[in-house]
């Protein structure tokens, strides 16, 4: 982006000395092109492409960035520039410096339960231990919170009443971690605590400049890795009217501090939106300006035509809103595409989706459901991962426990068999097992952790030679007593498709095998019947076919995807890092507020705008605030650019609830006070 191509503030953002600077770059001001008209500005200036380090939000938004620099430098330079998220930077520092398998949150959650559940609290006083999925997410707000002391002083001090149990939740995360570290596991928090511990051990800095957007929701985790990083200059952008990620740790005093942080530092404001309408933005500006100001701007409307003012809609009841908003859309003539309906709880997502589903609307819908959650999506990437690690434990335990009479519990068993019997390499614990070595062993029992003997008799494992394969008859791991035929069977079809997997691993060769297996087949056979399945219990013929369809439509998806990767373990991780910004479809975008951030349409539908809802008051009353829920509500009405319709519903029928329009409708002066 020449620096011609800017405006006056843009160009001499781009065009600072280098040192600490912040740019303050509100909704529609042009952001993208001032950090690409920085990155031209450092290239021109001596700087070479291993010099500069850009952190997005998204990796969505770092390849634009990158392409748009391809532009004027050419590809080949600007593919040198490191660029992406910092859990992607971080994956691929520690990708060529360590061995690292890189899993999803709820994957490690499943192991951090197991753990969990061995132990015995103490019931008898008033305050109940957190369940385990509470203290997991506990424990990712106490890694981004970068705190110095242990997680037992951290909960200890926000949850007095949890001193008690707080010994035993530091046993369990202590397990956890190690359990971790022996199988090179890591979440996207352990990336970044890596990345960190690596680079502060370097002598010298990696880069001479670091760019950061999005600044106002960084966390003190990842702030930590700015400074760790040790970079020279910094170039942070970002809008602290945008900061909306306070749930997942982001922490506006960040950019609130930057000029109290660097001594030299220098601010810059973009203040000319090119985004949306005089009217759309004079409402924003109307909500945003009853949050403390921390740094002054006044944006001025470059965007210029005849606008129709933002359109507020009273509905009687909710699902009466979700039909009218559909309608209204079916009436707009607008392309699908260019149309986004936006909404603080994912609860309304499913109301609003099946009145758009009524009049024949496709839709697509982004920060709930993803693609990668399907259960056959997720067999499909867990069985890429035990090929190419034979010790990835929780990719076993995922994909054996579909088994009939299997479940997780015997799939980690049987994991665990093959382990030993392959001397640590479970590959070669199904094809050459070990003949010293005894598949199963008996537990010890552990008072400590309220663990009994698990004791077994072993059965013959020569007991279903008829129903399997020669090359699987009397494989020690069928002396498991509580594996059944079924079990065996499907042992069996599991053995013969790892068995006869391609000699070349390229991803779309692998996937189309899984594709092919009898295995997948049959586990995608028993989904489809699932889900067809109506309240009778009766299987209904046409959503059977419907739910094979769809199965068939998302694994040719993944194969699609798989096609832009030779190598298996790129593709694996790609898979885990990008699927936070997918989505699947075409048509409408249903959007949560956290969702829709970064992007920009024609029109904007912003539903639910009852108090209670919008602002979301549960959530203020745990963790949030009222400033940031009225940021929220900022940043939905910018991604409208030229139409924004407003609606809220006076009663919810099926739940029995009336409801109060929302406080922001007021203090934006579309409703009056005692309407």
């Amino acid at each position: 982006m020449p620096l011609s191509n800017l405006n006056q503030e843009q160009a001499n953002a781009a065009s600072a000395p280098s040192g600490h600077n912040l740019i303050i770059a509100s909704a529609g001001t042009g952001k993208t092109s001032t950090i690409v008209g920085r990155i031209a500005h450092l290239l021109r200036n001596g700087f070479v492409p291993s010099d500069i380090l850009l952190l997005t939000f998204t990796n969505k938004a770092s390849n634009e960035m990158i392409a748009r620099v391809g532009k004027i430098f050419g590809e080949s330079l600007a593919k040198n520039i490191e660029a992406g998220t910092f859990h992607a930077v971080a994956y691929r520092y520690l990708q060529k410096h360590s061995t690292i398998h890189l899993k999803q949150p709820k994957e490690l959650h499943i192991l951090f339960k197991s753990l969990y559940e061995k132990r015995i609290f103490n019931l008898s006083g008033s305050n109940a231990p957190y369940s385990a999925q509470y203290l997991y997410d506990l424990y990712s707000l106490f890694v981004n919170s970068a705190a110095h002391c242990s997680f037992g002083t951290w909960i200890t001090e926000k949850y007095p009443q949890q001193e008690s149990h707080s010994a035993i939740y530091e046993d369990v995360i202590e397990e956890f971690k190690a359990l971790k570290a022996l199988h090179h596991y890591a979440d996207y928090n352990d990336l970044l605590l890596l990345y960190r511990q690596s680079i502060e051990k370097l002598e010298k800095p990696l880069f001479k400049e670091v760019l950061c957007d999005e600044y106002q929701d960084t966390n003190p985790l990842q702030d930590s890795i700015l400074d760790a990083l040790h970079a020279p200059s910094l170039f942070c952008v970002g809008d602290y009217d945008q900061s909306i990620y306070a749930f997942n740790g982001a922490d506006i005093r960040i950019i609130s501090n930057f000029t109290n942080k660097y001594a030299d530092s220098r601010v810059f404001t973009l203040s000319k939106n090119y985004r949306s309408s005089a009217h759309i933005l004079n409402l924003a500006n109307k909500i945003i300006e009853k949050n403390e100001r921390i740094y002054p701007k006044n944006l001025e409307v470059i965007k210029q035509g005849d606008f129709s003012p933002p359109k507020l809609i009273q509905y009687d009841e909710l699902f009466l809103q979700y039909q009218g908003i559909a309608r209204h859309i079916a009436s707009s003539q607008l392309p699908y595409e260019e149309v986004a309906i936006i909404f603080r709880n994912n609860s309304s997502a499913d109301g609003i989706e099946a009145s758009l589903r009524e009049l024949k609307i496709p839709s697509k819908r982004k920060g709930s459901m993803s693609f990668f959650d399907a259960k056959e999506v997720r067999l499909m990437l867990d069985i890429c991962s035990l090929v190419y690690n034979p010790r990835d434990m929780m990719a076993y335990i995922h994909t054996l426990s579909y088994g009939k009479g299997i479940g997780n519990s015997i799939a980690k068993e049987i994991y665990e068999a093959l382990f030993r019997l392959g001397d640590g390499d479970c590959k070669k614990g199904m094809f050459a097992p070990n003949p010293d070595i005894t598949a199963y062993e008996k537990k010890a029992k552990n008072t400590q952790l309220g663990l009994f003997d698990d004791f077994f008799i072993l059965e013959s494992q020569a007991r279903f030679d008829t129903f399997v394969s020669d090359i699987f008859a009397s494989h020690p791991i069928l002396a498991h007593p509580k594996i059944h035929k079924d079990g065996a069977v499907f042992l069996n079809d599991f053995f013969e498709m790892i068995y006869h997997v391609p000699s070349v691993r390229s991803p779309k060769n692998l996937i189309t095998h899984i594709m092919q297996s009898s295995f997948f087949k049959n586990i995608c056979f028993t989904l489809a019947t699932q889900r067809a399945r109506r309240k009778d219990g009766e299987v209904d013929s046409q959503l059977f076919e419907n739910a094979q369809e769809s199965i068939k439509r998302k694994a040719s998806l993944l194969y699609d995807l798989s096609r832009n990767y030779d190598d298996l373990g790129k593709f694996l991780n790609a898979m885990i890092l990008g699927s936070n910004e997918a989505s699947e479809g075409s048509g409408v975008n249903l959007l949560s507020v956290h969702a829709s951030k970064g992007l920009e349409f024609k029109s904007v539908y912003i539903v639910d705008l009852m108090d209670g809802r919008f602002p979301n008051r549960k959530l203020i009353t745990k963790s949030g605030s009222l400033e940031e829920e009225r940021r929220l509500f900022y940043v939905a009405i910018t991604r409208a650019k030229e139409n924004l319709i407003l609606s809220f519903a006076s009663r919810d029928m099926v739940k029995n609830v009336n409801y109060s329009p929302s406080i922001f409708l007021y203090e934006s002066g579309l409703l009056n006070e005692g309407e």
